[in-house]
Order: C-alpha cells, then structure tokens, then sequence
C-alpha cells in the first residue's frame, strides 16, 4: 500500500529507516502525477516488500525546497536513509520496478 507522509514524518519515514524506500513527490493537479499514481498503487499492492510514500510538494513545502524538487513527478530512491537517485517524470511500471530493484 502507498502511504502518504508529510514533511513532519519524512525522517522518520525515510531518513531513519533500513532498506530501500521510493518516496513520489507530486502535486494533486499535475497530469504526469495523475498517470503515475496507479503505476504506484499497483506496484505497491503486487509487490511485498516494496516500501512507497508519497509527499504532496504543495502541502510539504519545506522538504520540497530541500530537496531541490522543481518538477513533478519526482521520484526519489533512498537506501538506508540516504538519497541515492533522482528521477524526474512519468516512468512506467517495468522502470520503476527496475530502479527499486538496482538498490535492493
């Protein structure tokens, strides 16, 4: 299941956690965002293990300037706390899978 987080709860969501997470940050009116969504639902629900949060960047501010996060979607792998990849725009299900799986 996707879940969505906030700029309160992104460290301990994200920055302290073991293992790999994908973290989509997106805005409720952007059409890529829209398209990706389902991408992410499906993923999230056929694959154990895979963890995938969401961050609204117009409710989240904060954490959006950070990150540098201009364009949506962005999404963002971390390992083990850490940043490790940047990806901006629509990406399909095969990619997606293969950018979590480069880091597990």
């Amino acid at each position: 299941m996707v879940k969505h987080i906030n700029e309160n709860s992104f460290v301990d969501e994200v920055k302290n956690k073991k293992g790999v997470y994908l973290v989509d940050f997106y805005a409720t009116w952007c059409g890529p965002c829209m398209m990706l969504a389902p991408v992410l639902d499906e993923i999230s629900n056929s694959r154990a293990g895979y963890n995938i949060l969401k961050v609204d960047v117009d409710e989240n501010p904060n954490i959006s300037n950070e990150l540098k996060i201009d364009t949506i979607p962005t999404i963002c792998i971390y390992k083990d706390g850490e940043l490790m990849e940047k990806q901006v725009g629509f990406r399909n299900k095969d990619e997606i899978i293969e950018l979590i799986e480069k880091y597990q």
